[in-house]
């Protein structure tokens, strides 16, 4: 699955709520994130776009207008602690439907 994450100040919101609505991109995975809470800057927020090749460069596209793709080292970074992220949601998912 192809992948991507932008920084975006905080003071465009009002243009990334547009952009992630698009048709293409808004039937992707979306992950919006204060990036603070991930030791970025506080006046930030990053977008995570997780889908098909076509739509993620449609995301890129849009999303170059209102920020700043993250360069590769820190986009890994930041990929594995929003993978890490789900995977902990997910467990904790798991002890609401588990029998005691």
């Amino acid at each position: 699955m192809a992948w991507t994450i932008f920084s975006v100040p905080s003071a465009k919101r009002a243009e990334l709520d547009a952009v992630l609505k698009d048709d293409l991109v808004s039937r992707q995975s979306q992950t919006v994130r204060e990036a603070k809470a991930l030791d970025g800057p506080a006046d930030a927020t990053y977008v995570l776009i997780e889908g098909s090749a076509e739509a993620v460069r449609r995301a890129e596209e849009l999303l170059s207008s209102v920020g700043t793709r993250l360069p590769p080292p820190e986009a890994e970074r930041l990929h594995r602690r929003f993978e890490d992220e789900r995977d902990r949601a997910s467990a904790g998912m798991g002890l609401f439907f588990t029998e005691e």
